[in-house]
């Protein structure tokens, strides 16, 4: 049984069903679950009503320069991805995917709030409430769970298209199943997808395992510099390193080749918290929180601008200094453990 509300579900159909333009948006740096979950769902979309029902299926994130993560890339559906300086303006219907809260949206905030009917497809506890539907299950792994039943109750089955899209959400949110959110529904979830004949080794090792040569060198500098505070979150303890634009200049590697350097970071034993500070190309700070489920990096994002979940989390930091950054979240990690 869906803890969302019927009349939630009935209404997001129904509208979806009736609409003209459908934009269904990730949010800004979209990861595998926010661009899976709204690659899946546009797919799943277009393939139903490829008899011109629906003239227009857009798939986009607010983020200019509009570039999709190298790790992604190699999903089906390019012909769906519309630059967000690019969307059409007026749509029926905006769906959006993995956001919990509007500013996630970016460049996509004022159109979306401006549609007749905003709906909120999402699994964070830290959602805020902003879609005039939501479509929220905050004991689901990942958006792709919500996502998934979305095209159920749609009525449309999944091909192996829009099931690699969906498994690619899947497995990023639950960390290829070994975060503590798996349930046995997951699995049951991966298992259908896979029933449809998506190649799941070729995804694993493109979206976890296919980096270049470069980022090898970045990752030992992160790794180098990383810093253990064992009395940080309550004696729980804190492991936590920066990568800065310098970092990945010699090698000119994207913004986005750095995200995986936090899964290395937390296998770190002594600490229940993981953090990466990540300097972007326009010299904002970037945060990636994991936990190992004492703390609540979800809360502790919230309160420092951003968003997640009780296991990852990640904000954007109002400060340009890393050390400023670090005691941000060393104090919010006071309260954000349980006892």
């Amino acid at each position: 049984m869906s803890p969302i509300a019927s009349s939630d579900w009935d209404q997001a159909v129904d509208a979806i069903q009736s609409a003209h333009s459908i934009l269904l948006l990730g949010h800004v740096s979209p990861d595998g679950d926010a661009l899976g979950s709204a690659m899946g769902v546009g797919l799943a979309l277009a393939a139903q009503r490829g008899d011109g029902q629906v003239p227009r299926i857009e798939v986009s994130f607010g983020d200019d320069p509009f570039v999709v993560p190298a790790n992604l890339s190699w999903m089906p559906g390019e012909q769906l991805l519309v630059p967000a300086t690019e969307v059409s303006p007026n749509p029926d219907v905006v769906v959006t995917f993995d956001a919990s809260s509007s500013d996630r949206l970016g460049l996509l905030r004022p159109l979306a709030e401006k549609a007749p009917l905003l709906v909120a497809v999402d699994h964070h506890r830290s959602y805020d409430g902003f879609g005039q539907v939501s479509l929220v299950d905050t004991t689901a792994p990942a958006t792709a769970v919500v996502a998934r039943e979305l095209i159920s109750r749609l009525g449309i089955d999944v091909d192996a298209d829009a099931a690699a899209c969906l498994y690619t959400g899947l497995i990023t949110d639950t960390g290829s199943f070994r975060y503590a959110g798996t349930t046995p529904q997951t699995h049951a979830l991966a298992a259908e997808l896979l029933e449809t004949g998506i190649a799941f080794d070729e995804i694993a090792r493109a979206v976890f395992d296919a980096v270049p040569f470069g980022y090898l060198g970045v990752l030992g500098t992160a790794l180098g510099r990383c810093q253990l505070e064992p009395e940080a979150a309550a004696g729980y303890g804190l492991v936590w390193t920066a990568v800065m634009a310098a970092d990945r200049a010699p090698d000119d590697l994207p913004f986005d080749l750095v995200e995986p350097i936090i899964d290395v970071v937390r296998k770190a034993s002594e600490a229940e918290v993981a953090m990466v500070v990540k300097e972007d190309d326009l010299g904002d700070l970037r945060v990636s929180l994991r936990s190992k489920g004492v703390a609540d990096v979800g809360a502790v994002a919230t309160a420092l601008g951003g968003g997640g979940h009780r296991y990852a989390a990640g904000f954007t930091s109002a400060s340009r200094e890393v050390a400023e950054v670090v005691s941000a979240v060393r104090h919010a990690l006071d309260t954000a453990v349980d006892d």
